[in-house]
């Protein structure tokens, strides 16, 4: 919500004076960037790679655990003890594993950064010159339809965009 009130802000801020306004669809841009696509397939192999070492870590919790409940009433109080420690080291791990592979600043973010963050900037130098050699004063992404209510197809630049990229 705030998003759209701050595009309409910068509309009305705008609406006194001529500004052009285009939009282009950037899933439909990167949809046909081969380099995308293989940077995808490389991230999404990844994903199911490290999940199934998270899937592995708690199979280990569990087993840990399912044996430890057995074993409790044979067990002696430091016994007891030792394996809740062993236990919580290897839950302790597997969060660790989480964090990792999946976290704001994990393994997989930083692939995607590596792999698709130069495809994005290329896009985003395409867009630049596209708005810039037809003076819009704004572009908007169409893909996100929650910023875009209504627009006419006369003012979609998706395919100058594509020109601008050699596709």
């Amino acid at each position: 919500m705030k998003k759209l009130i701050f595009i309409f802000g910068i509309l009305f801020a705008f609406s006194g004076q001529a500004q052009k306004i285009a939009f282009v669809d950037t899933e439909k841009i990167l949809d046909k960037i081969p380099e995308y696509k293989s940077a995808q397939e490389t991230l999404d192999e990844l994903a199911i790679q490290y999940q199934k070492e998270i899937e592995d870590k708690q199979a280990e919790v569990n087993k840990l655990n399912s044996s430890f409940q057995a074993d409790k009433i044979l067990l002696s109080k430091t016994m007891r003890l030792k394996r809740k420690e062993e236990i919580q080291q290897v839950e302790n791990d597997l969060s660790k594993i989480k964090q990792n592979r999946f976290g704001a600043k994990g393994d997989l973010f930083k692939e995607r950064q590596k792999l698709i963050k130069p495809i994005q900037d290329k896009v985003y130098n395409a867009i630049q010159t596209v708005a810039e050699d037809g003076r819009f004063a704004f572009i908007l992404d169409s893909s996100s339809k929650f910023a875009v209510l209504y627009y006419s197809d006369k003012y979609d630049k998706t395919e100058d965009v594509l020109k601008k990229l050699g596709f």
